[in-house]
């Protein structure tokens, strides 16, 4: 999606149903720098206030995320192009959250290793040795479970029984047994509780 586009088109719509930012702004329940930011490109609006922005504006949402007036005859080629830009930019944002959890999983190894050499070669043994091997665990956890958060944050879990794909709440996986990216979780669909290989495509 065009962000320069669409905060033109908006600034366009919003100019022929004789309103200014502010005024946009108050109806929608927003400060007028959102206005402002969805004007200059720098933002879209969010997607709980898009169907009201849509009514005020007298536009479609489809017409929104393309920023421009559709006619009859083009709606469908323009929902397709639409869906089409929509699951590449989604593709795109979870290979990047993919590639974070790896980096954050592979700097905290290096660093939990690192740090139990450090322990080792220059703590004395005893009270103080164990202490500081607990303290490097417990600061280890804390990107272990951020990591966690973001591969729950990309793609699914497939059903080992059913080959139902669905996403669990971060409750769900953090309790769950796993080995690597497959977890012991309990299906919605078959109600099953089997091992779920982490899917990325959807």
């Amino acid at each position: 999606m065009n962000q320069l586009k669409i905060g033109k088109f908006i600034a366009q719509q919003r100019k022929s149903v004789n309103l200014t930012q502010m005024q946009l702004a108050e109806k929608l329940g927003i400060t007028d720098r959102a206005v402002s930011k969805w004007e200059r490109g720098l933002a879209l609006p969010d997607s709980s206030i898009m169907l009201e922005l849509c009514e005020i504006l007298k536009i479609s949402v489809n017409e929104l995320l393309n920023g421009e007036k559709i006619s009859m005859e083009n709606n469908e080629q323009k929902n397709q192009q639409l869906l089409l830009e929509m699951s590449k930019e989604m593709e795109a944002k979870n290979k990047i959250i993919w590639t974070n959890m790896w980096i954050i999983m592979i700097v905290s190894m290096v660093a939990l290793f690192g740090g139990f050499a450090v322990v080792y070669f220059f703590v004395p043994e005893g009270v103080w040795q164990i202490v500081a091997i607990l303290a490097i665990c417990v600061v280890f956890l804390i990107p272990c479970f951020y990591a966690l958060k973001l591969e729950v944050s990309v793609g699914a879990y497939k059903c080992k029984n059913c080959g139902h794909e669905f996403v669990p709440t971060y409750k769900q996986a953090l309790n769950a047994m796993h080995m690597g990216f497959t977890r012991h979780l309990k299906c919605p669909n078959c109600h099953k509780r089997t091992w779920c290989k982490k899917v990325i495509k959807k």
